[in-house]
């Protein structure tokens, strides 16, 4: 007698809608879940939050003595605080590289610079519309490019080589910058410009080395508490001395805050100006003009001729160019690029982000949405920059902390709902797929294990 099998009857495919509705769900359930580390997507956000706040907000000048300024810490700290998380995303992407083939290790350099050639051009692209925000996407496609030789670096390595970059780097940079005679595109990019490469390449090799940890052990968290307030007591606090030694240090070299003066003046009693041996002119806004005697032609124009007479060349001032440097390398003023603020603004980033690891997963609700937009910073970073030029510089000055909470919100509500209905943000979509193509390998899937670093913010406040 012959037994037949019944036939299998075959299993119907879930209807799209069904199965779009579970990928939302997996998506919000799952968010912040290892293999993600949500305490570093929200030190991200804090970070894009504090860049928006340095480029639109009106916020005192930060004296750390006085808590009603402690808003002032957006200013610069922001931009350094992404570059601390930056450097942990590189180390938790190339994890494994220093001990893989040798394969694994040209496909990984290929797709950092793929990475880093696309977040250069968006930043170009950026640079076009961003009115008056001093962008550093540029900057960071230079920084992903050469962080390529160090990713097979030990983490005692890298620790050794920031500290020498903070320590030794701005006073380099600082002599170099009194003695240069002259200035490009290039050296603006890495070395003049508001945003030394000395100073972020050694905050990013320190998330590096901060990245080999283990990010989810609340000891380390605490850790990076500890070790970030002693730095930064000992950077800002050394940076005080050294300006109360130096009669002020070196003013910040941003100026893209509208709320913020750009004048570089300073008004001094009129008893206190000797014009002996002067010819003055006062002009309608009642400022004056001063020039030595005899330089007036009979137009009332400066007789270039004889001005230049007055002025004897005698070479450089050596003693008063190392005493300028001295001044740059010592300041604590953000941007300035002085050991102190490097130092300092470190610790201030170290502590951050071990606080952020350490509230990220009892909180992870509550700041979900900071996360979310600190898991998509290059998208955010870029469109914020796009409304602060879009809105216009008089309506933002009206109300600039309104505009910096509106702003924040709003990213922090779109990235939100992006994140949980399609996951990676687009441009960080954009640069992952540039990367694979540029080592030949498949993308990863979205959401990423952890997600690409942003560029960071900041501009300069």
């Amino acid at each position: 007698m012959t037994v037949t099998a019944p036939s299998a009857e075959p299993v119907a495919a879930a209807p799209p809608v069904r199965r779009r509705r579970d990928a939302v769900r997996d998506r919000l359930v799952g968010f912040g879940r290892p293999p993600r580390v949500v305490g570093l997507d929200i030190a991200r956000g804090l970070a894009v939050i504090g860049m928006i706040g340095a480029h639109v907000g009106d916020v005192p000048e930060l004296v750390w003595s006085d808590p009603s300024t402690w808003g002032g810490v957006v200013h610069g700290r922001s931009s350094l605080l992404f570059a601390v998380v930056a450097g942990v995303s590189l180390a938790l992407l190339t994890r494994g590289v220093r001990d893989a083939d040798a394969d694994r290790v040209r496909t990984v350099r290929l797709q950092l610079l793929g990475r880093g050639a696309a977040i250069f051009v968006i930043g170009l692209l950026v640079e076009l519309v961003s009115g008056p925000v001093a962008v550093i996407l540029t900057l960071y496609g230079v920084l992903f490019v050469a962080a390529i030789p160090l990713v097979r670096w030990s983490q005692r390595r890298l620790l050794l080589v920031a500290a020498g970059l903070a320590l030794l780097g701005p006073v380099t940079l600082a002599l170099v910058q009194s003695v240069a005679l002259g200035s490009g595109p290039g050296t603006d990019l890495v070395l003049m410009g508001v945003y030394p490469a000395t100073v972020w390449l050694a905050l990013m090799m320190l998330g590096m080395a901060v990245g080999r940890l283990d990010l989810r052990s609340p000891r380390v968290a605490a850790g990076l508490v500890g070790v970030g307030v002693v730095l930064a007591v000992v950077g800002f606090g050394a940076g005080s001395l050294a300006s109360g030694l130096t009669g002020g240090g070196s003013s910040s070299s941003s100026s893209s805050s509208w709320s913020s003066s750009s004048s570089s003046t300073t008004t001094v009693p009129g008893d206190d100006v000797d014009l002996t041996g002067l010819e003055c002119e006062v002009w309608d806004d009642e400022w004056v003009s001063c020039y030595p005697a005899g330089a007036m032609s009979e137009e009332g124009l400066v007789d270039e001729g004889s001005l230049g007479d007055e002025v004897e060349d005698t070479g450089p001032d050596v003693p008063a160019l190392l005493a300028s440097a001295a001044t740059q390398a010592l300041s604590v003023s953000p941007h300035s690029g002085g050991t102190p603020e490097v130092v300092g603004s470190a610790g201030f980033a170290l502590a951050v982000l071990g606080l952020c690891l350490l509230v990220g997963r009892p909180l992870r609700w509550v700041l979900l949405p900071v996360a979310a937009l600190g898991s998509m910073p290059l998208t955010a970073y870029s469109l914020h920059v796009v409304l602060v030029a879009t809105l216009g510089e008089t309506a933002v000055a009206q109300h600039p902390n309104l505009y910096w909470l509106l702003m924040a919100g709003a990213l922090a509500l779109a990235a939100s709902v992006w994140a949980v209905l399609v996951g990676r943000g687009p441009l960080e979509t954009l640069t992952a797929r540039v990367s694979a193509a540029a080592a030949g390998v498949t993308p990863a899937p979205a959401p990423a294990p952890e997600g690409a670093p942003g560029p960071g913010p900041t501009a300069a406040p």
